[in-house]
């Protein structure tokens, strides 16, 4: 595309991914894991930047020269700088369907190109070799960077061009001067490193979270270089994609689905010597693995308030079953207390009955309490009367809470 006075400039998106899926091989490590593929530095340099737990990008933003740069320019705007958004920046992202807000930061850490322009012997009027035509050329080399920006340890060049990337600790420009006129120049792509910072998984629904990130590009923008360089395009989107892949599985032994209510100890001392029980229970253990929020329900067959019944068809008589949880380590209340006992009601408020991990939970084994209260164990039990309590007492763990 050709254009008398100036293209108008386009915006640049690239995509950030990143996925939590709960790992039994390290359950603490509750953290989101960038997928992103990296390109650029990164790409090239993948120790130094898994080191660091750093991450790059290289985008197709190209940056021309508007003018000669002048030898020995006196303001910094007129010759090769750059400055990067170097300050942490925040953005929200949406579950795709629930509309869950969540709070993610980024920053930029490091960036680079690759500066072209005429053969720079020539521009030197001469030199050892074209190492030292490039630092004659702009003073030193493209690898030892102007403060406040650091060296990376990247640097490589050609009779017209020099690769170069230049880490940021701070949003400062860093600049250099020429010292010898350059007619044109050209960075051929825009390098990028960043560090993000996402959110407790162990607090999100699964599902993608979406949100999108602007920068703007260009002279006096978040990423700056300078008055001379004109950038391709005048904006880069970073537009988010966090995939969140929650564990919850509930493995109950063979033959737990039928509870049997007996007294401690069985029932030999009330069928040999008439002593009555105080209580009829059972507990049912169950292993659990848990990466997120859930609630957990009761179905009952026949319900006498917020509890479950039994049934003696014969007689009708009836009697209530309380069902209690206890979690494993690792497994709270919505308050972080402890899960001991905790009644699981019918009717009640959810939150009541709302449980969260505070790391990921593997297999971990809990128990379901069955217990019949001292009074119905009066009433149920008398000498010579028999009877069989039966009942569907159905209890659910659910993740959509």
């Amino acid at each position: 595309m050709a254009c008398v006075i100036a293209c108008p400039a386009r915006a640049q998106d690239v995509s950030i991914t990143a996925v939590f899926k709960p790992d039994s091989a390290y359950p603490h490590l509750n953290k989101f894991k960038n997928t992103t593929p990296p390109s650029g530095y990164c790409g090239n340099y993948p120790s130094q930047c898994e080191l660091n737990e750093t991450f790059s990008l290289q985008v197709p933003i190209q940056f021309n020269s508007r003018s000669p740069i002048l030898a020995n320019h006196a303001s910094e705007r007129q010759g090769a700088m750059l400055k990067a958004p170097a300050q942490w920046r925040e953005l929200t992202v949406y579950h795709e369907t629930t509309r869950e807000p969540e709070k993610v930061r980024v920053r930029v850490v490091g960036i680079g190109s690759r500066s072209v322009t005429d053969d720079v012997m020539q521009l030197v009027g001469g030199a050892d070799d074209y190492r030292i035509a490039h630092n004659l050329l702009w003073g030193s080399s493209w690898v030892n960077t102007p403060p406040p920006c650091l060296y990376s340890g990247v640097g490589w060049y050609s009779t017209t061009t020099y690769d170069f990337f230049w880490k940021t600790p701070e949003e400062a420009v860093c600049a250099k001067q020429a010292k010898f006129d350059v007619p044109w120049m050209r960075f051929d792509h825009l390098d990028f490193a960043y560090e993000l910072e996402t959110p407790n998984p162990l607090g999100m629904s699964s599902g993608h979270y979406l949100g999108s990130l602007t920068y703007t590009v260009g002279p006096n923008g978040d990423f700056d270089f300078g008055d001379v360089m004109l950038p391709s395009s005048s904006a880069l989107t970073l537009n988010f994609n966090l995939d969140v892949q929650h564990t919850l599985k509930v493995d109950i032994p063979p033959g737990g689905e039928k509870i049997q209510l007996v007294p401690a100890g069985g029932w030999q001392s009330w069928l040999q010597a008439g002593r009555k029980p105080v209580r009829l229970f059972r507990d049912q253990t169950f292993n659990i693995s848990a990466s997120s929020r859930f609630k957990m329900l009761l179905e009952c067959e026949r319900t006498l308030l917020f509890n479950c019944l039994i049934r003696d068809p014969v007689s009708e008589r009836e009697a209530v079953v309380q069902v209690s949880v206890s979690l494993p380590n690792g497994l709270t209340d919505m308050a972080g207390q402890p899960v001991k006992r905790q009644p699981l009601r019918i009717g009640l408020g959810q939150e009541r009955q709302v449980f969260q991990p505070g790391f990921y939970v593997d297999r971990a084994p809990g128990i379901l309490h069955f217990e019949m209260s001292p009074y119905y164990v009066n009433q149920l039990l008398q000498p010579g009367v028999s009877g069989r309590y039966v009942g569907n007492i159905t209890v659910i763990w659910d993740s959509e809470v």
